[in-house]
């Protein structure tokens, strides 16, 4: 089972559209799937959008009651994904924004790459269309500031969280965590190099496939606030949980990770 998990905020002219996309493209591959979507307390008519499609699509809709922001709500779609799950071995979740900007094509292809054995699939951001000023200033300056982060060398680009990740792992993860503390505690791009941090001791297979930002298809004004985006990358380089993180995948990581590219 793919579970494919969507962390949505005020997104009522494309979240449809979307839906109908993935579903388009994983049943023409005969997959079994599950969309899972967290609406953030949209003040638009994101629900009211989202409601048909639950009815024909196999669709859930978590809804945050107040705004939680982007970390919490991916890790609410995490422990959602592990929760269901009956064959965490088997079952993964891939995770990806519901503006658009992420080409949902390239979803066939994670999921071969996935059943051909790596236990993440992480998208690398290679090229950009009709990329806001903003978010190429941020880009650059998040790209730079991540490599002073415990990032292993295999992962060419951590601030994308467009991946696909085998539950078992995230299991693993979860099963550490104390009591009701969160796995993710920074935000944003910070949040995405978080998580692949602490997944990377259960990793055995990693591999990275091309894909284009496209933000031509935006419906709207990106959100994206550089300054906040950077100083959430910036705190995560100076947390040492993080650290500690990253030094232990690294060790963990010796004995026999396999990565490998798709262009």
């Amino acid at each position: 089972m793919i579970y494919i998990g969507l962390p949505v905020y005020n997104e009522q002219h494309t979240i449809g559209l979307l839906l109908w996309r993935i579903r388009a493209l994983l049943t023409e591959q005969g997959r079994d799937f599950q969309l899972l979507v967290v609406d953030d307390a949209s003040t638009d008519d994101t629900a009211a959008v989202l409601e048909p499609y639950r009815r024909v699509l196999p669709l859930t809709v978590l809804t945050n009651e107040t705004r939680q922001g982007y970390a919490a709500s991916v890790e609410r779609l995490i422990r959602e994904a592990v929760r269901r799950s009956d064959y965490p071995k088997r079952d993964g979740v891939l995770i990806l924004q519901g503006d658009f900007s992420e080409a949902p094509e390239l979803i066939p292809e994670m999921v071969r790459c996935f059943e051909g054995g790596a236990d993440v699939v992480a998208a690398r951001t290679l090229q950009a269309r009709a990329l806001p000023r903003p978010v190429r200033a941020a880009r650059i300056g998040g790209s730079l500031l991540a490599r002073t982060l415990p990032v292993p060398d295999q992962v060419e680009d951590p601030l994308c969280g467009y991946r696909l990740y085998r539950l078992v792992a995230l299991k693993r993860v979860l099963d550490r965590t104390r009591g009701g503390d969160p796995l993710l505690r920074h935000d944003g791009w910070a949040a995405n190099v978080e998580l692949l941090l602490s997944v990377w001791p259960h990793v055995r297979r990693f591999e990275n496939v091309d894909v284009e930002l496209d933000y031509s298809r935006h419906s709207r004004d990106t959100r994206l606030r550089p300054g906040r985006q950077l100083w959430d990358v910036f705190r995560a380089s100076r947390d040492r949980r993080l650290r500690q993180l990253g030094s232990s995948g690294t060790e963990a990581g010796t004995g026999g990770i396999e990565a490998t590219a798709k262009g």
